[in-house]
């Protein structure tokens, strides 16, 4: 499940850039930004957890 949330997150944070640098579209691109760090926080606080 860790493996997948940082998969999720590294693919969200690659939308976001591209998205910022290619092609416009407002909200969304910083709604994939926040996607991609909660995924981020989430894979951090339970590899914590777990350990």
């Amino acid at each position: 499940m860790r493996g997948l949330l940082y998969i999720i997150a590294v693919i969200l944070v690659i939308g976001w850039v591209l998205g910022v640098f290619v092609y416009s579209a407002g909200g969304l691109i910083h709604i994939l930004l926040v996607i991609a760090i909660i995924s981020l926080l989430l894979s951090f606080i339970k590899r914590g957890t777990v350990d």
